[in-house]
């Protein structure tokens, strides 16, 4: 297959954003006096958007409608100001980026991550790569939804089946398969390789350089 774009999840894919992201849930978590939890494991909070990691966050005990908004409220105002401390690309996705651009292939990310913030990350860590990025705007539309990964192919006028959709979660994975891309997972995220393949991935790379030999 003559691939001509590459869709690339941004949390866990293209950067370790993780200490940022626990650090600033952690921090509403504290603030309301609930018992906090380790950078390993927001690993498993993550994926589905800033709401779920808020609702996975919350004590059982606590976690019902209100406390869920006044949660997502607080972390969002705490992480909006907070999302690059931390947060750096990994090692070897910058040559990738290079690599692909040179090779004349469009780039895009789609994220779960809350739109204005996936461009706020992607604009201070990623710039000048990608023909667009889209992070969460409307709930019902969230991965593995394929219905944004569809937009993309339409908007970069390629099909489906000519894009390859990378990421690190099940989430990803199935968003790939539904929208009938080819789909490619990374050992070097928040999931474990088992997952991926579980999930139907097709590859998984164990560095960004290895997905320039599918070309």
């Amino acid at each position: 297959m003559n691939y001509k774009a590459v869709i690339f999840d941004l949390d866990g894919t293209l950067v370790n954003s993780i200490e940022d992201i626990a650090d600033a849930m952690n921090a509403v978590l504290k603030s309301a006096n609930y018992p906090t939890h380790s950078y390993q494991e927001y690993y498993s909070f993550v994926g589905s958007g800033i709401k779920s990691l808020v609702t996975k966050a919350l004590p059982n005990n606590s976690c019902n409608a209100q406390q869920t908004e006044i949660g997502f409220n607080a972390m969002m105002a705490i992480y909006s100001n907070n999302c690059i401390n931390k947060t750096k690309p990994y090692d070897g996705i910058i040559a990738l980026l290079e690599a692909l651009k040179a090779r004349q292939l469009k780039l895009s990310i789609l994220s779960n991550k809350e739109d204005t913030l996936t461009k706020k990350v992607a604009l201070a860590l990623l710039p000048s790569y990608f023909e667009s990025v889209d992070g969460l705007t409307t709930e019902a539309h969230k991965k593995p939804n394929p219905i944004k990964a569809l937009e993309i192919s339409k908007n970069l006028g390629i099909k489906p089946e000519e894009i390859i959709f990378v990421g690190d979660s099940d989430v990803d994975i199935q968003t790939a398969n539904n929208a009938n891309m080819y789909a490619v997972g990374v050992s070097w995220g928040f999931r474990k390789k088992e997952e991926l393949i579980a999930n139907g991935a097709k590859l998984i790379l164990n560095h960004p350089l290895e997905l320039l030999d599918i070309l």
